[in-house]
């Protein structure tokens, strides 16, 4: 359960809003989760745009979320707080890069996703482990995001060519 002082230091600061996901960190229950169902609508955004502007949103989304979470887990006193969730928007939207727009790649998509930040295989366990600060935040979650984003064109290409 989220501490009233959290949400109060949360929702004063728009640094700490978006490290939370715009509140969906807030949530008292599996707040990566929600964090990661707040990235859908705006992955289905993004993708009306070329790759490109995609691929540069996400980057510079990536390292907003690594100053941001910095500053927020600095606030909190607490390295990775569970409601710090805009590693898990960014690491949504690295699973989607190139996926058809379709509802079953979108919920594949999201399913891989929480698969592997929740399990975190080598090497995301060490990065999650050893690396501290916004950055290791970050990278964990879009490391697992390759992972997810690699598994989805394997099965995306495999569907094409059964």
């Amino acid at each position: 359960m989220m501490s009233n002082s959290v949400a109060q230091i949360v929702l004063r600061n728009p640094i700490h809003i978006l490290s939370f996901g715009f509140g969906s960190g807030l949530s008292p229950v599996a707040p990566g989760t929600m964090g990661t169902l707040v990235a859908i609508p705006i992955f289905l955004v993004l993708v009306t745009f070329s790759p490109v502007i995609y691929l540069l949103f996400v980057m510079i989304l990536f390292f907003i979320g690594c100053w941001a979470c910095g500053q927020t887990a600095e606030a909190l006193n607490v390295h990775d707080h569970p409601g710090i969730v805009i590693d898990e928007i960014v690491g949504y939207l690295i699973t989607m890069v190139l996926v058809p727009v379709t509802w079953y790649w979108v919920i594949l998509g999201f399913l891989l996703f929480r698969l592997f930040d929740i399990w975190k295989p080598w090497p995301i366990s060490i990065v999650d482990k050893q690396l501290k600060g916004g950055l290791g935040i970050m990278l964990d979650d879009g490391l697992a995001a390759l992972y997810s984003l690699l598994s989805l064109h394997i099965v995306i290409w495999s569907v094409k060519f059964l």
